[in-house]
C-alpha cells in the first residue's frame, strides 16, 4: 500500500512559489461529506501557502468531472487570471453493480486525458473506495488527508510547469 509517509510530498522546496496563482478546484455532488472535507483540506493547505485566488466549480457526479475541466479551461483560457492548476475531488463507493468500475474508469481516463491536452495540470483527488470507512481514512484518519496532498501536488506541479517557462 502506498504510505504519503513515504514520499517526500509535504517538502516543499519548489523555489519561488506563483503566489497569484488561480487554482480551480472542481468538485461533485455525490458524496458530499467526503468531498467537501477534502476541499476544505486543499484550500487550508492553498492558504498556508499564500495562494488564495481559488475557484470552485461543482458538477453532479464523478463522471461529469472531466467536463466541467474542460468546459472551465475553454471558457478562462484567454483571461488574464486563467487556472495555473485544477485540482478534481469526488468520491466514489463501490456498490453491487459495475457501475462503480464504469465510473472510476472514465473519471480516471478523463483527467488522464486533460493532463496530455491542457498546458496545465489537472489533479486527480478523486476517492475511488469501498467502503465509507477507506474514504473517512482518507480525509485526515490513517492514510493522511488527500485534499491536503492534491493541493501540494498542485503547487508542485505549478512550479514544475512554470521552471519549463523560464
Amino acid at each position: 500500500m502506498a504510505e504519503v509517509s513515504n514520499s517526500k510530498l509535504f517538502q516543499i522546496d519548489t523555489g519561488i512559489l506563483q503566489k497569484d496563482a488561480c487554482i480551480v478546484i472542481v468538485k461533485t455532488e455525490w458524496n458530499a461529506t467526503v468531498v467537501d472535507e477534502l476541499e476544505k483540506g486543499a484550500i487550508r493547505v492553498l492558504n498556508e501557502q499564500g495562494i488564495t485566488d481559488i475557484r470552485t466549480v461543482v458538477v453532479p457526479g464523478a463522471f461529469e468531472i472531466p467536463f466541467g475541466v474542460k468546459a472551465y479551461w475553454d471558457n478562462n483560457k484567454h483571461k488574464s487570471n486563467r487556472p495555473c492548476a485544477v485540482i478534481t475531488f469526488g468520491c466514489v463507493l463501490r456498490g453491487d453493480t459495475p457501475h462503480f468500475e464504469y465510473v472510476c474508469r472514465a473519471v480516471t481516463d478523463g483527467v488522464l486525458q486533460l493532463n496530455l491536452q491542457l498546458p496545465v495540470p489537472v489533479i486527480f483527488g478523486v476517492l475511488t473506495v469501498d467502503n465509507q470507512l477507506q474514504a473517512d481514512e482518507r480525509i485526515g484518519g490513517r492514510h493522511g488527508h488527500k485534499g491536503e496532498e492534491a493541493a501540494i501536488t498542485a503547487v508542485k506541479m505549478i512550479a514544475l510547469n512554470n521552471s519549463f517557462k523560464q
